[in-house]
């Protein structure tokens, strides 16, 4: 017999976002007791736990945390019920002013027409408290084995705008054993250890600097490697599938961004007015009303179509700065833009062609994805019904001719034409929106486009959006996360180190470094004077992939003691025969180190 036991299965009596929710209100009751006059915002359940926001006189430490969960297990020890009691709006309203929750009052505001009204509870006498809420909820805290942790305060502007008071945020999570929290608290010290923000730092990637606002990427030498190589490939599978550059200006006037519709739906996103030649100018939010021009600049013919432009643009949009988040979330980003003027009968084949260049560079990096079709909105939306069933069949259809596994996802297209949407997952399992594909008839309509078809009748052509990475600031902030700063070797900033024992084995280790820098590797010579043990721990720092070290034996013999990223074990191996290694590394564009 096995000595290996099962694990124990998991009571799980309620959805675990029951739980977190209801552990939301457990720990808003013990911030209420332990900091009386608190005033309460909202407390969902979220992804990974909960979190509940709060206007308090004071500020919160991490030190208040653990008073706050010592607290709520006090309660749940002496609350077995959670109590639902639907009330008027009229009785709620009177609550809420006699209990001095004025977020409450406004969130009651928020609840239409006809809906009901709810207070969850729990607790009696003097520990009784109760929140206006929909649910849903546990039954009760004192029966149930159930575990939880508060993990952090931030701060949070009250219903997500800078114009209201700024609450203090906890978040927290919750689980059915101690096993799963401890398995998630491990997984939240990972997701620390890769904050690309962190990474950033300590490998001088990039930097964001007060002095030019927040929400713009200064990417150093480092990672300006890093995206060089990117763009490169990037170029390179664009011209394969029969891309033409073109380049666009960054300020256009503001009657261009009228005409495209985005004056009047990202107005808040773009940036204010400029006075240029008595006309107001803007700097261009999206990329794609410029590509719209130079189709627009002559008439155009059915030989020519499909029309595939390609640009690597910087676009600006004015985030709020409560949401920017180091490269994940800023003001000024290059898309990996592309536009694609076709006929309709052309529609499916360029689809397929724009989903093999999807999976092309997602496999690449090694991420796994899911695809989404997004159909008609049930909303008002633009376009004839013939013209969208046949637009959502070519989506259809391209998938199915490359076995593409699409996830329905039924009135979730823009308003303008059904798409194609892409979620990767990355090393630590989150999922990120990431690739996109869209149908659009409104560009065409809003500026006239036409193309002669072969009847000499003047006909519309569909304008298809697609970018393969999204924004190169998001996409390379997160794989610094997804391989934790470890880049493969083909976009690795330094490839190899040369690392001589002594001083007197530097000329050999130059005579490396001439004939590495001649076939383009990226090559960190350490000849200066210093121990060699002290070198290379400053290349595991800087996470070099190979580093190469060269004594007597290495000179005399033509080879090298070729250490890997992240191991302490050496090979020695011909000189020629690590070049012919790293040559198919950089030519396959392989993840791992292996030859």
């Amino acid at each position: 017999m096995s000595d290996v036991q099962a694990a124990p299965q998991v009571v799980e009596p309620y959805p675990l976002s029951n739980l977190r929710h209801s552990v939301a209100h457990l720990m808003a009751s013990a911030v209420g007791k332990l900091f009386p006059g608190a005033k309460f915002g909202f407390g969902p359940d979220i992804e990974h736990g909960f979190y509940y926001d709060f206007d308090l006189s004071e500020p919160l430490t991490d030190k208040d945390l653990r008073r706050i969960e010592k607290e709520m297990r006090k309660i749940a020890k002496r609350s077995p019920e959670i109590v639902r009691e639907e009330v008027t709006r009229e009785e709620a309203r009177k609550r809420l002013t006699e209990w001095g929750q004025d977020y409450k009052l406004e969130a009651l505001e928020l609840i239409p027409e006809g809906e009901a009204i709810s207070f969850y509870g729990h607790g009696s006498g003097a520990e009784a408290w109760a929140d206006l809420c929909e649910g849903p909820h546990v039954a009760g805290f004192q029966s149930l084995d159930f575990h939880f942790k508060l993990l952090s305060i931030a701060g949070a502007y009250w219903r997500g705008s800078e114009e209201n008071p700024m609450m203090q945020r906890i978040y927290g999570t919750a689980f059915w054993s101690k096993e799963q929290l401890d398995e998630h608290l491990e997984w939240l010290e990972e997701v620390k250890l890769r904050d690309h923000r962190r990474l950033g730092a300590e490998l001088d990637l990039f930097s964001t600097h007060a002095d030019a606002g927040a929400g713009f990427v200064f990417w150093h030498p480092n990672l300006g490697v890093v995206r060089r190589e990117i763009e490169a490939m990037w170029w390179d599978e664009h011209t394969r599938g029969g891309y033409k550059p073109v380049y666009t200006p960054h300020v256009s006037r503001e009657s261009l961004f009228a005409v495209s519709g985005h004056l009047e739906n990202y107005g808040e996103m773009m940036y204010a007015p400029m006075d240029l030649d008595e006309h107001p100018y803007r700097v261009k939010p999206m990329n794609c009303p410029g590509h719209v021009l130079i189709y627009k600049d002559r008439g155009r013919s059915y030989r020519e179509l499909p029309l595939r432009w390609a640009e690597l643009g910087t676009v600006y949009r004015n985030e709020r700065s409560g949401v920017v988040h180091g490269m994940l979330r800023v003001r000024g980003f290059t898309q990996d833009d592309a536009h694609i003027f076709c006929t309709i009968d052309q529609l499916a084949d360029e689809i397929a062609g724009v989903c093999r260049m999807v999976d092309k560079f997602l496999t690449t990096f090694g991420f796994e994805y899911t695809a989404y079709l997004a159909t008609r909105p049930a909303d008002k939306t633009i376009g004839e019904d013939e013209v969208w069933e046949r637009a959502t069949e070519a989506l259809r259809q391209a998938a199915e001719s490359i076995d593409l596994p699409l996830v329905l996802d039924e009135g979730g297209g823009a308003f303008y034409g059904p798409k194609i949407d892409y979620k990767i997952k990355d090393a630590l399992g989150r999922e990120w929106q990431n690739s996109t594909v869209q149908c659009d008839f409104n560009l065409p309509e809003r500026f006239d486009l036409h193309y002669t078809d072969t009847d000499g009748m003047q006909k519309r052509p569909i304008m298809v959006h697609r970018a393969i990475l999204g924004s190169l600031e998001r996409f390379v902030g997160g794989l610094i996360e997804h391989f934790g700063g470890k880049f493969p070797f083909w976009c690795a900033p330094t490839q190899v180190a040369l690392i001589p024992i002594r001083e007197e084995h530097a000329d050999y280790c130059r005579t490396l470094e001439e004939k590495l820098a001649g076939e383009l590797f990226r090559v960190d010579a350490m000849l200066e004077p210093g121990h060699m043990n002290k070198k290379i721990k400053h290349a595991q720092k800087e996470q070099v992939p190979f580093m190469l070290i060269a004594g007597e034996r290495e000179r005399d013999e033509g080879t090298v003691a070729v250490r890997r990223r992240g191991t302490r074990e050496q090979e020695v191996v011909k000189f020629d025969d690590f070049l012919a290694r790293i040559r198919e590394l950089r030519a396959t564009k392989a993840i791992g180190l292996d030859g």
